[in-house]
């Protein structure tokens, strides 16, 4: 390594330096998902970055998805996975897939990869301390030959109707990183699968979180010609939608941030987890990879 190398990573510990001070004590939420959940560098460079997160004084809090883990499983045992508009139609016998893989196989994983690394990591999911209590998703659809909305029955899909923070307070205590996974509790004790973006949403806000990061597939929200927008408002994104550029699986992905940020987040961020070590390049950089939502 040459002179000139060590000096360039001297430089990035220095730009590093005033965000560690300002960010010291703060609760950053990520939602962990999608490639960086399968490519085994990602895996271990995401591990790592928690971890770092941890040692500056940050308390991370990782919520992570797993849909395709649950595709695979539900294959392997014969079953058939069925989407309406997007969303899994969740039975009886699908949700205690979805609970066996996200709670268990899914979750332990994260937790052991973290913990591997030099992390203390311990993994639940929201029926654990009643953390996330849920309620039924009603889903409706429209259609111009339509009177009236469809009401389509998803099954055991559910929302977020409240965050209990108590459990996640004691982790904060400690140097334990809380792995959680998206399954909610309902009223009288039963089992909802819930997106895992809004799962991450409502944990921010419910935490009063310093940021809400969701670690995505692309490079963020684009504009038409492809180009990422770094910096985006809430009008902006209202714009956006109306006129298709930001479309699809993007949409509710955008909205998590803009009710993050409007309920008291003081940032969220999209950003390509497929970029190593992207969650240091958005927080500890200037120019950051991501889109950031003011």
């Amino acid at each position: 390594m040459t002179i000139n190398n060590r000096v360039e990573k001297a430089r990035i510990l220095i730009e590093a330096l005033p965000y560690m001070r300002r960010f010291e004590g703060k609760t950053f939420v990520i939602k962990y998902g999608g490639n960086a959940m399968v490519d085994e560098a990602l895996k271990t460079a995401f591990a790592q970055n928690i971890i770092l997160l941890r040692q500056v004084g940050i308390n991370p809090v990782v919520v992570h998805g797993g849909g395709p883990q649950i595709g695979k499983i539900m294959e392997q045992m014969g079953l058939k996975p069925l989407f309406i508009d997007g969303l899994r139609v969740t039975d009886q016998e699908t949700v205690n897939v979805v609970e066996m893989v996200l709670a268990g196989k899914v979750n332990k994983d994260i937790v052991n990869l973290i913990n591997l690394n030099g992390g203390q990591a311990a993994g639940m999911s929201g029926k654990d301390g009643r953390t996330i209590i849920a309620k039924k998703r009603k889903h409706t659809r429209n259609s111009p030959d339509m009177k009236t909305p469809e009401i389509i029955d998803l099954g055991w899909v559910g929302d977020v109707e409240r965050i209990n923070t108590q459990l996640l307070g004691l982790f904060k205590q400690t140097d334990i990183i809380p792995v959680i996974a998206p399954v909610g509790v309902g009223e009288n004790g039963e089992t909802y699968n819930i997106n895992a973006d809004s799962v991450a949403g409502h944990i921010a806000m419910a935490l009063n979180a310093e940021k809400l990061i969701l670690l995505t597939d692309v490079l963020g929200v684009k504009h038409k010609n492809g180009r990422l927008i770094s910096k985006i408002s809430s009008e902006e994104v209202g714009e956006l939608i109306s006129n298709g550029t930001i479309a699809g699986g993007m949409i509710p992905k955008v909205q998590t941030c803009i009710n993050a940020r409007a309920s008291g987040v003081n940032s969220a961020h999209i950003i390509d987890g497929r970029i190593e070590h992207a969650l240091l390049l958005e927080v500890f950089t200037d120019q950051g990879i991501g889109t950031y939502f003011l």
